[in-house]
C-alpha cells in the first residue's frame, strides 16, 4: 500500500497524518510547542530545537505505524508564514527564526523599503504593500541590528523550506511562500524581482522556485537517520500552512473561499486572473499558474483564549453556554478584536482592543459572544473587499480549531450572510499536504479532491437587520479611537 505523509507546523503546534491514496487517514501525531515573545512586536521561535525536533518526533512516530507491505511514497512539508530562517552554510540557524505578521518589529524598515521602491511599483509587482508580513524588510532588520549574526548568515529559509533542507539538503523555494516574501518575488510574473534581489538579500544565496506539489528532492541519509523515513523517499517543496490548509477542503477553484478558524482569522480566496488591492494580499496559488487573494487579522482565537484566562479558566463548554444563552447583538456590547494590533485591513501595529458599551448589567457570556461578533464584523469588512478586488465568493469553507464554538461560525454566518461549508475531514494542513505529496510523486491526479463536505452553517435571516446596524457602528471604533490607542502603546515601547 501507498502511503504518504504530511506534516504542518503551526502557530501553537505541529500535526502530522499518514494517508492512503485514497486519503484514508492511518495514523496522526501532534506536538505543541510554544513561541517567544521577547519582546513587545516581536514573535520568534527556534528553528532546530521546536520545528525540526517536532518534525523529526512526529515523522519517527507515524514511520512505527506503517502496516507490514505498506511504504512511504512521499513527504510534503507546510508551516506558518512567511517567516525567516537564517542559517549559515552549514544549515546552522544563526539566529531564532522572526515569525510572520504577527512579528512587527521591522516598523520603520517598511517604510525605507517602501520609499526605496515605490508603493506603487511593489503594489503592482508584488501583489500588497508592504507590511509585517513580508520578509524583506525583517531581512533589513537583522541586517541594521544584529550585524554579526548577519555577517554569519549565507541563505534564507521558510517554515517548510528549512525542513525540506535538513531533510534532503537541497536550496528551493515554494512559489506561494516565495510570494509572501515581498519584495523579492514578482507574483504577477512567477518569479523573482531580479533588479531588487541584490538590495534586499545583502549578498544572501537566493533559492531555486518550485510550485507546491514538485519533487524537490529525496530524503538523504541524514534526513533519515532523524526521521526514520527511508533514504530516497521523494519530497516535494510544501507551502505555507493556510494555503496547504485551502488545498485540503477543496478551496482550489475561482470564487473558491477558506475561511481558517485558529489563532487569528485568515482568508484565501482562489482568483480567476490577477488583481490587487492595497489592503488585501495578492499572491500565487497552490497549483502552478494560479493566483489567489488573501488576508488575516492579528487576533481571534487567541482573543478568546485569553479571556478565558481571565475567567480563572472557566471550561469552554460553561463559556459557550453562557454565550448562546446572550442575544445576538450582546446588548449593546461591541469588541474591537485589535488586542495584538491589526493586519488586513488597517495594517496597523499599534491598533488596540476596544470595548464600547460596556454596563454592570453585561456578565462574561455578552463578552464572549461580542469577542466573536468582533471578529466576525472585521471578516465582513474583509470579504466586502474581495469582492470588490476580485472573483465574488461562490462557496465559503470553514476550517480551524475555533469551529468547536457554535456561537462563533453562527455570529460569522449572520454578519457576513455567507453560508460556510464544513468538510468532513477538518485534520488541517497536514491532510493537504499528503495530498500534495500523492500528486507530486504521480500516485494520483492533480484534479484529484479528498474533500467531502460533511455540514453547513446557513445566516439566520432574523438577525440581518440587526447586525447590518452593529456594523456601521463597529466600523466607526477604529478611526474614533485610533489616536488614543495610539498615544497608550508608546508606553510599551
Amino acid at each position: 500500500m501507498e502511503l504518504f505523509v504530511g506534516i504542518d507546523m503551526g502557530t501553537g503546534s505541529s500535526k502530522g497524518v499518514l494517508v492512503t491514496v485514497d486519503g484514508e487517514i492511518l495514523a496522526s501525531e501532534q506536538r505543541a510547542h510554544v513561541m517567544s515573545l521577547p519582546h513587545p512586536g516581536w514573535a520568534e521561535v527556534d528553528a532546530e530545537a521546536v520545528w525540526w525536533a517536532d518534525v523529526c518526533a512526529i515523522a519517527s512516530a507515524l514511520v512505527a505505524r506503517v502496516p507490514a507491505g505498506s511504504s512511504i511514497e512521499g513527504v510534503c512539508i507546510s508551516g506558518v508564514g512567511p517567516c525567516l530562517v537564517l542559517t549559515d552554510s552549514e544549515l546552522r540557524p544563526v539566529r531564532p527564526a522572526i515569525l510572520y505578521g504577527i512579528d512587527s518589529r521591522a516598523t520603520s524598515e517598511i517604510v525605507e523599503m517602501t520609499e526605496l521602491f515605490g508603493a506603487a511599483e511593489i503594489l503592482s509587482r508584488c501583489g500588497k504593500s508592504l507590511s509585517s508580513q513580508a520578509v524583506g524588510p525583517k531581512i533589513e532588520w537583522v541586517r541594521k541590528n544584529e550585524p554579526e549574526a548577519f555577517a554569519r548568515a549565507t541563505r534564507w529559509y521558510g517554515s517548510n523550506s528549512y525542513i525540506v533542507a535538513k531533510l534532503t539538503g537541497e536550496y528551493v523555494q515554494d512559489h506561494h511562500t516565495a510570494s509572501q516574501c515581498d519584495p523579492l518575488y514578482s507574483v504577477r510574473e512567477f518569479g523573482w524581482n531580479t533588479e531588487w534581489v541584490d538590495r534586499v538579500l545583502g549578498g544572501l544565496e537566493l533559492p531555486r522556485l518550485a510550485w507546491p506539489s514538485e519533487v524537490v528532492g529525496r530524503v538523504d541519509a541524514r534526513g533519515a537517520e532523524a526521521t526514520g523515513i527511508p533514504v530516497g523517499t521523494p519530497v516535494v517543496a510544501g507551502t505555507v500552512d493556510a494555503y496547504a490548509e485551502a488545498f485540503s477542503v477543496g478551496v482550489r477553484h475561482p470564487g473558491d473561499l477558506m475561511l481558517m478558524y485558529g489563532s487569528t482569522m485568515f482568508l484565501v480566496q482562489v482568483l480567476a486572473d490577477y488583481h490587487t488591492n492595497p489592503a488585501l494580499w495578492t499572491t500565487t496559488g497552490v497549483q502552478s499558474g494560479t493566483y489567489a487573494l488573501a488576508a488575516g487579522t492579528s487576533t481571534a482565537g487567541s482573543l478568546t483564549t485569553w479571556l478565558q484566562t481571565l475567567t480563572g479558566g472557566a471550561p469552554f463548554d460553561v463559556l459557550m453556554r453562557e454565550a448562546s444563552a446572550v442575544p445576538a447583538g450582546a446588548e449593546g456590547l461591541l469588541v474591537l478584536p485589535y488586542l495584538a494590533g491589526e493586519r488586513t485591513p488597517v495594517f496597523d501595529a499599534d491598533a488596540r482592543g476596544v470595548m464600547a458599551g460596556l454596563t454592570l448589567r453585561h456578565g462574561r457570556g455578552h463578552i464572549f459572544r461580542a469577542a466573536y461578533e468582533g471578529i466576525s464584523f472585521g471578516i465582513r469588512q474583509i470579504l466586502e473587499m474581495f469582492d470588490d478586488a476580485a472573483t465574488p465568493v461562490s462557496r465559503a469553507v470553514a476550517v480551524g480549531g475555533g469551529l468547536r464554538s457554535p456561537v462563533w461560525a453562527q455570529a460569522l454566518s449572520d454578519i457576513t450572510g455567507q453560508t460556510q461549508l464544513v468538510t468532513e475531514q477538518t485534520i488541517g494542513a497536514s491532510y493537504g499536504d499528503g495530498l500534495l505529496a500523492a500528486i507530486g510523486v504521480g500516485a494520483v491526479p492533480p484534479e484529484t479532491d479528498w474533500a467531502t463536505v460533511a455540514s453547513e452553517v446557513p445566516p439566520n435571516p432574523a438577525h440581518k437587520a440587526l447586525y447590518d446596524d452593529l456594523y456601521g457602528n463597529w466600523l466607526q471604533l477604529y478611526p474614533a479611537t485610533r489616536d488614543i490607542v495610539h498615544a497608550g502603546a508608546q508606553l510599551t515601547k
